[in-house]
């Protein structure tokens, strides 16, 4: 008991199997990436393929090479709550730029 007590009180290691694999599927997804590119995909399709990814490998990273799989929830809501927030202003200001845009080309375009 005392030696798994010490164990913990060093800190946690991680089997370097995890990291292998983990290296493998970012691999894999920016291969994928590549092949979205080489295969010419255009349009939205292409922009969803990119980004979904993209934000794979993000999370890979994230949960596994900076420890946040093994944080409390706290502290992982402390990180990832405010990233969500910006990336909902984000999706609030792409919604309303057609509406800028409108009333721009309407207002502005006759003076």
């Amino acid at each position: 008991m005392t030696h798994a007590v010490t164990e913990k009180a060093e800190g946690q290691h991680h089997p370097i199997k995890l990291y292998l694999i983990v290296w493998g599927w970012l691999f894999v997804l920016s291969t994928f990436s590549y092949l979205v590119d080489y295969f010419g995909v255009q349009g939205p399709m292409r922009y969803t393929l990119i980004l979904t990814f993209m934000i794979l490998k993000a999370g890979l990273i994230v949960a596994v090479f900076m420890h946040l799989a093994w944080e409390r929830l706290a502290l992982v809501y402390a990180m990832l709550v405010p990233v969500g927030a910006v990336l909902v202003f984000v999706w609030i200001m792409v919604e309303e730029s057609g509406y800028t845009l409108f009333t721009r080309v309407l207002f502005l375009n006759g003076s």
